[in-house]
């Protein structure tokens, strides 16, 4: 298998977006979290970036070459990047070793979550096209992202709130694919936003992040919110 013939454009944007991950780890590595998580939240319009190109090019990835550059690129900057995120900015945590599992567990929890999606979009199990099997894996990036650059960050609630994203990647709740233009346009921006250079005012650089957090904490807790309201619904009728 050559690799002029597979490698395509949207493969190359999901390097791109391998890329920003890679250099976020650098970033964490010399200290520098607020550019990590800048790049971050630069590489989830990466990842939307390489699947609408590949739909707007017809792109036929028989051999599922594409699926995996975009799998792996996504286990470094929504797995990984985000792990040694958290790691880093909850050293100071007062419980030894919390931060260190948290962070593990988005990596591992990332890791099933990209795997059970490769398995079911290749086998007859994918029954719905319009819908994920547990949360999409860039909410790592936007939910961490978001809330380390707002001015709500603290240890204890973004421990918590990870811990929670981590189990639902690997849950059974079924997590619409977001397709309205005008909301996915409004994300976009807002991610554009927060990542603005810091010599913008605090309080402007601030209110792009604290939306973009409240955004996809919606979207993080709806559906579980929704499953759980529809069985207190059904057991009261039961009853």
């Amino acid at each position: 298998m050559h690799l002029k013939y597979q490698m395509k454009l949207p493969d190359l944007i999901s390097l791109i977006n391998a890329s920003f991950g890679f250099l976020a780890i650098i970033m964490i590595s010399r200290g520098d979290l607020v550019l990590a998580a800048k790049f971050i939240l630069i590489a989830v319009i990466l990842d939307f970036l390489d699947g609408w190109v590949a739909r707007k090019t017809k792109r036929v990835d028989q051999v599922g070459f594409g699926k995996n550059i975009d799998s792996l690129s996504d286990v470094i900057s929504f797995g990984v990047a985000p792990g040694m995120l958290l790691y880093s900015a909850s050293t100071s945590f007062s419980i030894p070793y919390i931060n260190i599992l948290v962070s593990l567990l988005i990596v591992l929890c990332g890791i099933i979550r990209l795997s059970r999606f490769n398995v079911l979009s290749n086998s007859s199990l994918d029954l719905s096209r319009d819908k994920f099997i547990g949360l999409p894996i860039p909410s790592t990036a936007l939910i961490l992202g978001s809330l380390y650059l707002s001015n709500i960050f603290n240890i204890e609630l973004s421990l918590a709130i990870m811990g929670v994203v981590s189990i639902l990647m690997v849950s059974n709740f079924e997590y619409p694919k977001i397709k309205n233009t005008k909301l996915i346009l409004v994300s976009g921006l807002l991610i554009i936003l927060t990542c603005l250079p810091q010599s913008i005012t605090s309080v402007i650089l601030n209110l792009p992040a604290n939306f973009l957090f409240i955004l996809t904490l919606l979207y993080l807790l709806t559906v579980p919110f929704m499953h759980l309201y529809a069985n207190l619904r059904r057991s009261g009728q039961k009853c």
